[in-house]
């Protein structure tokens, strides 16, 4: 039988646990693979009788030793400090959900889950519980980089059926974007993204259009003059190594229909270049992909969302799709 995937809590006061709670309620008719959720038995059955939803919580030490009920969400219990926490954060609570994540990667490295899933993290009330990583992306790459004694370069990809982004630079002041853009990590970032493309997701020869950075790609040097200086240089150089690659193109150009048909992923200089045409074009279904790690990582693409937890109104449509998309990348993967 193959291995079921993890499902982390993330933060217990926000969306997480109705999400999890959602998704396991309309299992059989989403036709969803198999998942644990790591994560506190307690706060979720407190957010399931919050949200009215009959669902029994067993406990379990490893996947697999599941109670023959089939109607109990097998969970691996982390207790929290302050389980009844719905909307209101708890600093007392981030010591457990920093134990979920390092749980749940254990049990990937180990072979007991085919892949990671985690709901959404509150990075300021970790930071309370001395977590020292700019966010839930680093800190999986410092937990791959302990197992493997290898250093990892964590990729940022937002993927739908609709479009698939990346982009070089992520959570800096867009002020900063030129000073930290280089030719060394856009080539770094298309290399990791071009490997785990034909790993997991099963394209033999990804198609790549890079964006370039200024208006119109800066039009031969008349509005910028990052892409003659390094953008393309570094393309060019890919191209020789085989990659199949377009750019630097306008950025306002490359995401209506006729041009999304002729590539597989978009690379993109930065935030907003890469998360507005996710977004606008897949809102809900938009799944957050972390290429470069030893092991499957999907999140749904969005937040917490303190105020409507507890509120039977989270959309569990992004953790729907980060949870098939998991198992897609690990069916791809073990072949």
């Amino acid at each position: 039988m193959t291995k079921p995937l993890a499902l982390t809590m993330g933060e217990p006061s926000g969306i997480g646990p109705d999400l999890a709670l959602a998704i396991w309620h309309q299992r059989t008719q989403l036709d969803l693979p198999r998942f644990v959720v790591v994560g506190c038995a307690k706060t979720l059955a407190l957010r399931a009788a919050l949200l009215g939803l009959d669902i029994p919580i067993v406990r379990v030490d490893v996947p697999g030793s599941e109670a023959t009920d089939s109607a109990a969400m097998p969970v691996i219990d982390l207790p929290v400090a302050n389980p009844d926490c719905c909307g209101s954060l708890h600093a007392a609570n981030g010591a457990a959900v920093i134990g979920f994540i390092d749980h749940a990667v254990a049990g990937v490295m180990t072979g007991d889950f085919s892949g990671l899933v985690t709901c959404p993290i509150h990075k300021k009330n970790l930071y309370k519980a001395g977590f020292q990583y700019p966010g839930h992306t680093e800190y999986l790459a410092a937990l791959a980089t302990r197992y493997t004694g290898q250093a990892h370069t964590p990729v940022m990809m937002i993927a739908s059926d609709t479009l698939r982004t990346v982009p070089v630079t992520i959570h800096i002041p867009i002020s900063d974007v030129p000073g930290q853009l280089n030719a060394e990590n856009i080539k770094t970032t298309i290399r990791v993204c071009r490997s785990d493309m034909m790993t997991r997701f099963g394209i033999t020869k990804p198609r790549i259009a890079v964006a370039g950075l200024n208006p119109h790609a800066g039009e031969n040097g008349a509005m910028g003059l990052e892409e003659q200086t390094f953008i393309a240089p570094a393309l060019e150089e890919l191209r020789k190594e085989g990659f199949e690659i377009q750019g630097p193109l306008p950025a306002d150009t490359m995401f209506h229909p006729r041009a999304r048909a002729s590539y597989d992923v978009a690379i993109c200089m930065y935030h907003d270049q890469a998360l507005i045409p996710a977004k606008t074009l897949a809102f809900d279904e938009g799944v957050n992909v972390t290429l470069g790690l030893p092991f499957i990582r999907t999140s749904p693409d969005h937040g917490t969302a303190l105020d409507i937890a507890g509120k039977n109104i989270a959309r569990p449509d992004s953790l729907i799709c980060a949870i098939r998309m998991a198992h897609a990348m690990s069916a791809r993967s073990a072949r």
